[in-house]
């Protein structure tokens, strides 16, 4: 998405459209685009590294498990995505986002924690007492 080294290949095995609602839990294998409305929780399957692409219409009311995130839309539900993730500047994310790699373009928002995964996908826990929580959005790019 911004043209990283280590660029995500979107897959789309399955499509979800904008018309669509799906009120229950989501399990997919391969690649997974979202444009519609889940109701329940997503699940990536399979041992092809799962991927999830949300669009700006998408929307997910729940948690997201899956090894790529790319988020566009809206997620209210923690995120766990072992491998990466990639907030979109039309990302909103209402939970935590637990993730292997993080990227954020401008405008991206988080109202959670920013939980980094450490070897074998269990959380690496940072004792520090001045670590912000809360809401992230990013306003400007680094230097």
């Amino acid at each position: 998405m911004f043209g990283r080294d280590k660029a995500l290949k979107l897959r789309v095995d399955t499509l979800v459209g904008k018309a669509s609602r799906i009120d229950g839990d989501l399990v997919f294998e391969g690649g997974l685009h979202l444009d519609g409305r889940v109701t329940g929780n997503v699940r990536g399957e399979g041992d092809a590294a799962p991927t999830l692409s949300v669009s700006e219409q998408g929307h997910i009311e729940g948690s997201v498990t899956v090894p790529n995130v790319v988020l566009n839309g809206t997620v209210n539900g923690d995120i766990h995505a072992a491998a990466r993730v990639v907030l979109g500047p039309k990302a909103r994310v209402e939970g935590s986002v637990h993730y292997g790699q993080i990227e954020m373009a401008l405008g991206a928002e988080i109202r959670g924690k920013l939980v980094p995964m450490g070897a074998g996908s269990a959380p690496k826990v940072v004792e520090d007492s001045g670590a912000v929580t809360g809401r992230y959005t990013v306003t400007e790019a680094a230097g």
